[in-house]
This record gives structure tokens, sequence and C-alpha cells, in this order.
């Protein structure tokens, strides 16, 4: 690698103040290509080992003394080692979980130094440089350099206004910074500006940049006051309690940043040394960055954990995540819809692969497939007419093919299917996704009961979340005001899956209590039922609230009887009195539970079966599968007139009851079912009843008192 003495770009000036940080001259070297990895997955953080930046600095110090003397020792040296211009897997891992990440200004954000910009703005542009040299050669400290630059310069206030009007923010972005920056700022990552050079210069590059000025740590200037006008007058000095007066400044920065927030990971990316020290520091940074794309330092590249000289390198290899849907029905449908809006028009970081694929149980539908008419118009006639899906949908018949490669998997089809799909997809995720449920049940094994996310969590070995709330799909397809709740474990996942479902209309809260945001969903569908008998009874609407507060009251203290760390605050939320109060008003558990008791009434019985097939059009009822899980559960445990809402909505629909005792469920709990012609009782069977046949006899059970 041979040596130069002239830098990669126009910011030729753009070394003072770094003493024997920027005793190494530039070297030109050619552009790597950065390492793109798509929808990587994120790793665990790594602990990486400190090295000692004092022997390291002396030896530049030297070797800069040296280098007049010597140039040919020099450049045999710089031959013996590259930079590390692609990034190994650990230092990618640190990189995409960052909370926050730090910039240099000068020759890092900027295309020159503001300070020699500033001098040649003022006229001394050559006794600034003379002093820029003897910090180049060691001989002047970093205090010193400043100090005496500044008595050089000796700008006012209006100089200072007139500078930054004359060279605004955007004239001296470095190529490509402000995407990144704009890209790191969409996911959510905190920026900081950590400058050797001076705050009244710097907050209006961080003002261009949207960084707020207390994220920004600079150097002040220090000003005579004018005691007549009360005005600043003249510059005297700078402030030498600030850490980037000094140095060693930036990693006492780096932990005072630590010290106020809870950051996990700190990033630092500049040019120079002193951006280097960040890292090399108890207390700094987890990873440097170099930059070499406004100045080039071989004693900086030497030493980075990643040298980069474009900062598209830096953006293409940020995660990107990839979305699978398994589940076509209308909710589903509705789900689907604002993940495609956020992952192809919304996505400003660019965090997200526009295409998301949909599993599609194949079925024919006019004369096509299924999934045909959904990738030729973008739409599902069958299961949700009328709404647009968005051009980046792609309907897959074969379910392993959907979720392969998928580092985020929405899990939305009914939960009475769920065991059988997860068993497909054992051995067949990708290491390290995350998955979400959308889908409201629980399954009944003789070991106790199963939650949906519990059941994907063990097959799968995955973390699950919840989406749970008052979701009519029909209502979110019209984009009408709707919000919902993640219940999580895992922050991280959590806050990924925030992001494909926060809409304008649909707001996404994220909840600790995934448990209980979970049952929320599970157990409103038998309450639903109650509320759809209501209606059917053709009662009012003070009937309908009786229903539903002591469904809520029943829900609450069912879900701690099973789990005693649910959350009461969870009931109130969205996935509980919200969802519970629109589907006991618009979801299809109180439609088919409504037409159902109509029939019964009329003596024209119908069974749920045939409702669910005329009335949902090839959606599936949770509630009455639901409501039997739930009573099993009672049943075994004792619990019957403990929760007599859900044991009389369940005799009702089994046919033990008519629907009449709905709003007299306390005495529809009390009462003993015997099976005709034995003296065997049973409160609640395991499957619903059947209505006889037309022509045929029905035996309706005995019902003692």
């Amino acid at each position: 690698m041979q040596l130069h003495c002239t830098q990669r770009s126009a910011a030729a000036s753009c070394h003072a103040r770094r003493g024997a940080a920027v005793a190494q001259a530039p070297v030109r070297c050619s552009h790597p290509s950065g390492v793109f990895l798509n929808g990587a997955s994120i790793a665990p953080s790594v602990h990486r080992s400190r090295r000692c930046v004092k022997a390291f600095v002396s030896v530049a110090s030297q070797n800069a003394a040296q280098m007049d003397a010597a140039p040919q020792k020099a450049q045999a040296t710089q031959q013996d080692w590259t930079p590390k211009t692609t990034a190994s897997d650990s230092v990618l891992a640190v990189w995409r979980k960052a909370d926050a990440v730090c910039f240099d200004v000068d020759c890092t954000i900027t295309v020159n130094d503001s300070l020699d910009l500033l001098a040649e703005f003022m006229g001394v542009k050559e006794q600034v440089e003379i002093l820029t040299n003897k910090a180049m050669d060691g001989s002047l400290s970093l205090e010193q350099a400043l100090e005496e630059r500044l008595n050089i310069i000796n700008c006012s206030p209006d100089d200072i206004k007139r500078f930054i009007k004359a060279h605004p923010p955007a004239s001296r972005m470095a190529p490509g910074i402000k995407e990144l920056i704009n890209s790191l700022q969409a996911r959510g990552k905190a920026i900081y500006l950590i400058s050797g050079g001076f705050r009244e210069l710097t907050l209006p590059i961080a003002a261009y940049l949207g960084i707020p000025k207390e994220n920004v740590f600079a150097n002040r200037m220090n000003w005579q006051w004018d005691d007549e006008t009360g005005m600043p007058t003249k510059l005297v000095g700078f402030d030498m309690s600030e850490p980037t007066a000094h140095n060693q400044g930036k990693p006492q920065a780096i932990a005072r940043i630590r010290q106020r927030n809870p950051y996990n990971t700190v990033v630092m990316i500049g040019d120079g040394i002193t951006d280097l020290e960040a890292v090399q520091t108890t207390g700094g940074a987890d990873l440097f960055i170099g930059s070499g794309v406004v100045v080039e330092r071989p004693a900086v590249a030497r030493e980075a954990d990643w040298y980069v000289y474009d900062y598209t390198d830096l953006l293409r290899t940020m995660a990107r995540y990839s979305v699978a849907m398994v589940g076509s029905g209308a909710w589903a449908c509705a789900a689907v819809r604002m993940i495609a809006q956020n992952t192809q028009v919304d996505d400003a970081a660019d965090e997200f692969v526009d295409e998301v694929r949909m599993w599609v149980y194949e079925e024919d539908f006019e004369g096509k497939k299924l999934t045909e008419v959904i990738n030729q118009t973008h739409t599902n006639p069958k299961y949700f007419p009328g709404f647009d899906l968005g051009p980046n949908v792609v309907a897959v018949p074969n379910i392993v093919d959907a979720v392969a490669d998928a580092d985020l998997i929405v899990f939305c089809a009914p939960h009475q299917f769920l065991h059988h799909i997860c068993k497909q997809l054992v051995g067949k995720i990708k290491p390290g996704a995350a998955a979400i449920s959308l889908t409201k049940g629980m399954r009944v094994r003789p070991e106790g009961p199963q939650l949906i996310s519990q059941m994907v969590r063990r097959l799968l070995g995955i973390d699950c979340c919840v989406l749970m709330g008052a979701n009519i799909a029909t209502d979110i397809g019209r984009e009408q005001l709707s919000e919902a709740v993640i219940g999580y474990d895992n922050l991280d996942a959590a806050t990924l899956f925030q992001k494909i479902f926060q809409r304008p209309y649909f707001r996404v809260n994220l909840l600790p209590d995934p448990v209980g945001a979970e049952m929320c969903g599970t157990l409103k569908n038998i309450v639903a039922l109650g509320a759809g008998m209501v209606d059917g009874l053709g009662l009012g609407p003070n009937s309908k609230a009786a229903i539903i507060r002591q469904g809520l009251v029943e829900m609450r203290a069912f879900s701690k009887a099973l789990y005693p760390s649910v959350r009461d605050d969870t009931f109130m939320e969205s996935c509980g009195v919200g969802d519970l109060v629109a589907t006991c008003y618009g979801g299809r558990n109180r439609l088919v539970a409504c037409e159902w008791t109509k029939a019964q009434m009329e003596g024209k019985p119908r069974t749920f079966e045939d409702l669910e097939t005329d009335l949902l059009k090839g959606q599936k009822l949770q509630g009455v599968l639901t409501s039997n899980e739930v009573q099993e559960i009672l049943k075994v445990r004792g619990w019957e007139s403990q929760y007599p809402l859900f044991t009389t909505v369940n005799r009702i629909i089994n046919g033990y009851l008519p629907p009449k005792y709905v709003v007299e469920f306390v005495a529809g709990a009390k009462y003993h079912i015997r099976r005709p012609g034995t003296d065997d009782e049973e409160i609640v069977p395991v499957r619903p009843k059947r209505p006889a046949a037309a022509g045929g006899v029905a035996t309706a059970p005995i019902l003692a008192a």
C-alpha cells in the first residue's frame, strides 16, 4: 500500500486539533464493496476486549516526527496491514443491535473542519495552519492548540452567524451521512454528536440532521459580555470543563451518556484517533467504526473494528427483516394489509423487505385457485372482499415456502388448526426468527391448558408475542380508528412487530403481560356468545351490559386463577374491555349466537356448524370451541359455580338449557345435569350436541334442581 500526502476529498485541512492523533499521513485505498446480509436476524451482543491506546498514540507521534527523515521506512510499515473493510459477524451483530450511535463531526459528518473553515472565513487561514502543523507534529497540546487558534480567529457572535449563513450545514455534509442518520433515527436509534470542535458551530449541524441539542457534546466558547447591552461581544477562550476539551474526552462523553440512559450497546463512528479512543477505554463505546469517507488515516484504519469508505456500506448491512403471514382469513388479510403498507410505503428506515408472503390454504374460487386470484387482483374476494391487500403481498400455497427465511412470522389462523400448522413447521423456521400470534383461543390438554403463544414457543423454539385488541377486520380494512396491544416477553421483538402493525388508524401499545393479553382475547368470545343470545332474545341494552360486565369479571378471575402473574390493568386495555365491547356488538360470535337463538325460539333449531357456513362464508367460529375447552377446565377443577356466566353459556350451546337462561346465569349454573336413563350427573359434555334431524325425535336432557 502506497502512502500519499493528499486527502481523498476537498477536506484538505481537516486534521487540526487532534494532537498526536493526527500525526499519520492519509493513505489512498480502493473502495471495497459493503457486505449485505439480507434479512439477517439480530444476534446477541459480543464482549470486546479493550486495547491500550496510550502506547499506540505514543508510537503514532514518534512515527510522525520521523516521517520526514525516513519516509520509505514508514511506507514499508504501512504495507503490512489492510483495513477491516468487511465486518465480521460479531461486529455486524453489535452494529445492528446498537441502542445509540455517536458520531464525530469534523471530517466524519462534514467534509471539512469547522474551525479551519471559520479561520479561512475570517481571513487568518495561514496563521491557523501554522498551529495546525504544530499540533500535527506533537509540539503543541490539544488544549493549547485550541486556545491559540481561537485567539487568532478572534471572531464575534455576528461573525459566527455570517459564517453559518455563508456555509450552511447542507453544503458541508459528507456523502450519504444524512441518509444514514435518518435511517438510524427511523429505526429508533439514539444519535449523538461528540466533537472536539465548538458547540456554536456544531448546533446548526445537529439541527439540520434532526439531532436534539442535548445530544451534542462539544466545547463551548467563552465570551466577554458588554455591560451596556448585555450581549456577548468578544471571544476570550473556551470552557475547559467540557470533556471534549481534553485528550480522552470522547470516552468520557460516552460514559456520561451511559450514566444518563439505559443503553446496552453504544457505537462510535469517526475518522480520528480521538474517536478510536472511545472504544479503548472502559465505559466507552462497544464498537468503533472508522470512517474513510472524507479523510483516510492509517492509524485509525489499522485499529478500527470496521473501516468504511462509503456510508451506504453501513446502510446496506443494517438488518432488514422479511415478514410472513400464516393465515388468509378476514383478520389475517386486514393485518397483512397493514403490514404491506408499512413494509413498502412507509418504511423510511428501509428496515423491512418489501415483499410479504402470505400462506393461503389452497382452494378453488370461481374456477381458479385462490392463490392465483389473490396474486392477480391483490385482493382476497372470498374472505376479505372489497379491500386491496397491496401489490407486495404474495399468496403462497405451501406453508413451508411461505415462512422460508422469514424473520418475523405472524400466526393468524383458527386456533383449532394451529397445532397441526406448527407441527409442519418444526425444523423449518429460520434460526433467530420471532413470531406473533393474532389467534384467540387455547388448547386443552390432560396436563392443563396451553395458550397459542405457549404452543408456538414449545413446538418451534422461538419467541412469540401476541397482538390482541378490538379488531373487527372490516373496520380495520376501512381504516377506521382501532387499537390493540402487543403482549411481550421480549421487548426487542415486540418493538419490531409494533413497527409493522402501527398505522395512523391502528394504534398499537406494548404491554409486558402476554399471558393476560392472550387470555382476554381467548375468553371474550364466550361472553360474545352470551351477548348474541341477548340480542336473539330481543332484550335491550341493559341486559346486554349486565352480560358484558359479568363476562369481564369472570375473564379476570379465570385468568388470574390459571396465571396469578396476570396484571389487573391488562383488563382495562384494548385487549380487555375494548375487545370485549367490540366483539359483543360487532363480532361474528355475537352474530351467529344471535341467529342461533332466534332459530331456537322459533322452534326451527339450527346447528352452529350450519350457521357458520351460511353466515361466515368460510370463516371459523371460535366461541363454541373455546367455551367447551374452558368448561372442561372448570369441570376438572370444580369451578363451575364460580363462573356462572361461562357455565350457563356452555350449557345453553350444548342443549342443556334454553337460551332464556343467559340472563338467569346464576340459576343456570346451579342446575345439575343428568343424562336420560342414567344416574350419572355430568355438568358439561365435551362436544356440542346437534339437534335431531328432520323427522327424528330430539331427546332433551333432564334438569334436576
